[in-house]
């Protein structure tokens, strides 16, 4: 079975709180992209895991890839395994939830692979207990995400947008971000509500003036290259750039699909991990259940 499984942007992000086990409480508006790991699934004794594409992901028992299937087979008491082959495409560390997107592609693929058929809300419960992004990463759409992650209102979306995603740098820690964050003063907020009411009209103009993400200005601030990279996606005439989730990776997006193409071609020579994508609705896409 091959699988795409997508990154996502934050359009938005806010911190409105903290449990008190440590967990934040964010609200933030977020969509799938077109940049993609692909997956592949062969029904195997035991569950196994091999990557490529890049030399930063180790494949081993903490890979989120890993610890989906074993979380799945734990959970409905399936007797077989899995052969699972990631290659990797999305940038790690980036903000763009690449571990979580292969953790909600292994779970639905294998809940077809293995024939156990488990109900959506009942995967997304499983990937809750995986990271807060995966039960976002396994429904997908345009949604204004509450909580930890795991409550999820579906948005009207107006149309797709061209992307180019620059990754900078290198990735950023979230744990010090979170905390650099608490320890700084009070920073721009996004307005969620007409963020989401210009996404749904398509309008880039509105959407310029009501997206932003609390934790860009901190992760900036140790990331110079950050705001080099939005800056530049600016003057290569994106309408609106901002980091996505804490980083490192922030994304531009450009009005027509040829603006984004030019800016890509002109930002690629200065950062190696440039991609060109664009907002989409589906998360995980299964290209063949052979």
């Amino acid at each position: 079975m091959r699988i795409q499984a997508r990154a996502k942007i934050n359009w938005t992000l806010d911190i409105v709180g903290q449990r008190p086990d440590g967990y934040h409480l964010m609200d933030m508006l977020m969509q799938p992209v077109t940049l993609h790991d692909d997956i592949l699934l062969t029904p195997a004794a035991d569950i196994t895991l091999t990557t490529g594409g890049s030399p930063l992901l180790v494949a081993d028992d903490k890979h989120l890839a890993y610890r989906a299937a074993l979380a799945l087979k734990r959970h409905t008491g399936y007797p077989g395994g899995a052969a699972i082959h990631v290659e990797k495409h999305i940038p790690v560390g980036a903000g763009m939830g690449g571990g979580s997107a292969d953790a909600a592609g292994v779970l639905l693929g294998l809940n077809r692979l293995w024939g156990v058929n488990l109900p959506q809300a009942e995967l997304e419960a499983i990937g809750l207990t995986l990271g807060a992004d995966v039960p976002f990463c396994l429904r997908g759409g345009l949604t204004r995400t509450t909580g930890i992650g795991e409550t999820m209102q579906p948005l009207p979306c107006g149309r797709c947008w061209p992307l180019v995603v620059v990754q900078p740098c290198e990735g950023l820690s979230t744990k010090e971000i979170f905390a650099a964050y608490h320890a700084g003063a009070t920073v721009n907020r996004p307005d969620n509500d007409v963020a989401a009411l210009a996404l749904a009209m398509g309008d880039g103009t509105a959407l310029q003036a009501a997206i932003a993400n609390v934790m860009e200005p901190v992760s900036a601030l140790r990331r110079p290259d950050i705001g080099q990279a939005i800056a530049a996606l600016t003057a290569h005439g994106a309408f609106a750039a901002r980091m996505t989730g804490s980083g490192s990776a922030v994304f531009g997006a450009f009005v027509e699909e040829t603006a984004a193409d030019a800016a890509f071609e002109a930002l690629r020579p200065r950062w190696t991990r440039t991609y060109r994508c664009s907002t989409c609705m589906e998360s995980v896409v299964i290209q063949d259940a052979d």
